[in-house]
């Protein structure tokens, strides 16, 4: 076979064979087809798509060329959840100490954050000694004892997906439904979980705008991981909005903790529910509501946050912080954004909202930057609310005094009120899943 000849292939449309998606990728693997051919090759892609059976077949090779993490040692049906990113996201600081003090393991390796989306290992740094870097035996070991691990990727896990991501940034290819679909699932079946829950976000603050395009990504995602023998359900969650009050990674810790005790927001705790209650019924013999039942009930009784204790302290981290939060970063400047208007809030741009907290120190806006733990924002009312002229909205935190007239700005903006209150909308817009 030839690259180039692949590469012509897919510019003209042709379906590629399962063995010629193969052969590129571990050439690709192996250094010997270089990273401008390979973009070549993305670029069509971008533009002709690929069939389900070319996406399941690129997605397979990658898994192929990465070492896999064998959680077999650990008992019952290991979970893992993948999240397709947002604002004020920290589902998965609640998730797994609730789903380990329910007797569901779950090894959940997350990123870091890039851009207006937050990351779930900046979040869990910002616990003072808090380790996300373990060592697969590491990794193994906790899994069995506490059935609950939250660490960072290896550098092993897929990396022909990390290269094949680094062109695609750079040749503005990223989004393509198929290449997101076997980028997510290369490493979610590497990762070596039997079943898996899906959060797909939609609106303002998520990657994808569109719902029909969202559900096409879950649907393909799920078609994946039935292939790859892994049980998949898909979550359609709204992201018209922040979820939760807090952005920035220390203030969504002491959120996470907050409805670890029963005390969360609304939003949050719903949807770490809803996401409990998948993964219940994907590893037992269990109806949805029993598991609803079951998971709130762990984060009423302190089960969820015991387990949560244990893991804190098992990688490193200062438990007292679940009763302290001021153990947590903290920033030294704090401003107060206040309505303008008398009326409803009728949106909160989210995708604004996360551009002004990582302006503010929270994220990075590129690659290599650093973050401070401290910085973000604490909204005060969300859509729905009747807010006076002059009430605050929210409070900023920073310790850079230059950043803020830009952060608020961009808040103020992102806030619109409204005489006339706007209509309901749903958090957990429809759920998909897999033949059982």
């Amino acid at each position: 076979m030839r690259t180039v000849d692949l590469i012509k292939a897919k510019r003209d449309g042709r379906i590629l064979q399962t063995e010629e998606m193969e052969w590129l990728v571990v050439e690709y693997a192996k250094g010997h087809i270089p990273d401008y051919q390979m973009s070549a090759f993305l670029m069509a892609v971008y533009f002709n798509g690929l069939s389900n059976e070319e996406t399941l077949a690129l997605t397979k090779a990658m898994v192929a060329q990465s070492d896999r993490l064998d959680l077999s040692s650990i008992p019952g049906t290991k979970v893992d959840k993948h999240s397709t990113g947002g604002v004020g996201d920290k589902t998965t600081i609640v998730l797994v100490p609730l789903l380990a003090s329910l007797g569901v393991p779950m090894v959940k390796l997350s990123g870091r954050g890039l851009g207006h989306t937050g990351g779930t290992v900046d979040k869990l740094e910002s616990i003072p000694g808090f380790s996300t870097e373990l060592a697969p035996s590491q990794i193994l070991n906790q899994g069995r004892r506490l059935m609950g691990v939250m660490a960072g990727h290896t550098q092993d896990l897929v990396p022909v997906d990390q290269r094949l991501y680094q062109l695609r940034d750079v040749t503005a290819t990223v989004e393509s439904l198929p290449l997101i679909a076997a980028s997510i699932m290369s490493k979610k079946i590497a990762s070596g979980a039997t079943a898996l829950v899906l959060d797909v976000k939609v609106g303002s603050g998520a990657f994808m705008k569109d719902l029909d395009q969202a559900r096409k990504l879950a649907q393909l995602m799920i078609d994946i991981g039935t292939s790859s023998g892994v049980r998949t359900v898909a979550l359609l969650t709204d992201m018209s909005q922040p979820l939760g009050y807090c952005v920035g990674n220390s203030l969504e810790v002491a959120e996470a903790i907050d409805t670890l005790k029963g005390e969360g927001p609304l939003d949050l705790t719903l949807l770490c529910v809803e996401l409990a209650a998948c993964s219940l019924t994907l590893s037992r013999d269990l109806g949805i509501e029993d598991a609803r039942r079951m998971a709130q009930e762990h984060l009423c009784n302190g089960q969820a946050l015991s387990k949560f204790k244990e893991i804190v302290s098992a990688q490193g981290g200062v438990e007292e912080v679940i009763s302290d939060y001021s153990l947590l970063p903290q920033a030294s400047l704090t401003h107060t954004l206040t309505a303008q208007v008398t009326g409803f809030i009728t949106e909160i741009n989210a995708e604004a909202v996360g551009t002004a907290s990582m302006i503010l120190g929270a994220g990075r806006a590129t690659k290599d930057a650093t973050i401070d733990l401290g910085a973000g924002l604490r909204l005060l009312a969300k859509r729905g609310d009747f807010v006076n002229k002059g009430q605050p909205l929210a409070h900023l935190y920073t310790n850079n005094k230059q950043a803020l007239p830009e952060a608020c700005s961009i808040l103020e903006k992102s806030i619109c009120v409204a005489k006339e209150r706007p209509g309901i909308k749903s958090l957990i817009i429809d759920r998909l899943e897999g033949p059982r």
